[in-house]
């Protein structure tokens, strides 16, 4: 599971390039307790996944720049090139929250972003730069990319932006203004929310079919898995998960099953799912960490729980 760290340094290098303007202002004026509760009246009411990260934190780590530029992929690395032309710096943004919603073929990505931004600045760099500015719900966006795929952004104060894909962004744009419901009407995934905050620098939770989509992105190797992985978490009604990180990784997780015979069944397939991950990994990194070979699968009444701890050299292979 070590792949859902590789996951956030992704999607928050590419959500912070798409975010970051040049000009710098000063201190955040909101604090991570209000990101949250901003995201959840944001989220539209279809989010089945989110993810909460203190990039000031974990750019503290004596590893980030190493793992952040390991795990920026080809395409992410054109993105950023692309976005360099805005005077874009990654070191601005503090926090964010990603929120995964239900779209037409999948899931579609959203957030919001904590850190330092100018709307004048960013206009003034687009212009420069040929990006032209999107009127979305109210809002004036930037968008990059082609029709489909494109990600937006949009500055919403000093302190505060937000993106996603098109779609998804007009969708959370919606919401925070009052003319769609938003994610704080839904008692269930706030509930799992409250449960699940923690001051770890990345903590986040999943319902319905973003426990799947978690764990599909979260597994190496998964091209050669003959598995239905929304069939393997249809018993679980909800996940949540924290990373702390200082000399050593460390990811938790809790999922929470229909039935104690549920969770019986999906220890077992988790169980055997660690030992094709230890085979994968050795395969891939020989004579590397294995960090699979620390990883812990217990199960107690309707709940599953997954840890490793994982030294840095094994998640920079």
């Amino acid at each position: 599971m070590y792949e859902s760290w590789r996951l956030s340094l992704k999607v928050r290098a590419l959500l912070a390039a798409v975010l970051l303007p040049a000009a710098l202002l000063g201190p955040t004026a909101l604090r991570a307790q209000d990101l949250v509760k901003d995201a959840l009246q944001s989220f539209p009411t279809q989010s089945v996944r989110l993810e909460y990260s203190n990039s000031a934190k974990l750019r503290k780590l004596p590893d980030y720049t190493v793992l952040r530029q390991r795990y920026l992929g080809p395409q992410l690395q054109k993105l950023e090139k692309s976005l360099s032309q805005l005077g874009i710096q990654e070191s601005d943004v503090d926090e964010l929250v990603l929120g995964w919603q239900a779209g037409s073929s999948g899931l579609d990505l959203n957030g919001l972003a904590l850190g330092r931004f100018n709307s004048k600045s960013v206009a003034t760099s687009a212009a420069g730069a040929g990006f032209s500015p999107t009127p979305m719900a109210d809002q004036t966006a930037y968008c990059f990319g082609s029709e489909i795929t494109d990600m937006c952004a949009v500055v919403l104060g000093d302190s505060e932006g937000a993106f996603g894909t098109r779609s998804s962004l007009a969708a959370m744009l919606e919401a925070r203004a009052g003319r769609a419901a938003n994610l704080s009407s839904n008692s269930q995934f706030k509930t799992l929310m409250d449960e699940a905050r923690t001051e770890a620098p990345i903590w986040g939770v999943a319902v319905g079919p973003g426990v799947a989509d978690w764990f599909k992105g979260s597994m190496p190797g998964q091209e050669n898995l003959q598995l239905d992985w929304s069939q393997a978490f249809a018993t679980v009604q909800a996940l949540s998960y924290r990373v702390d990180a200082s000399d050593k990784v460390n990811l938790q997780v809790r999922l929470d099953c229909t039935t104690t015979q549920a969770a019986s069944s999906l220890r077992q397939l988790l169980d055997g799912l660690k030992t094709f991950q230890q085979l994968a990994w050795q395969n891939q990194h020989p004579n590397q960490p294995n960090p699979f070979q620390a990883l812990e699968v217990d199960s107690a009444g309707q709940r599953v729980n997954l840890k490793l701890i994982a030294p840095y050299p094994s998640v920079k292979g």
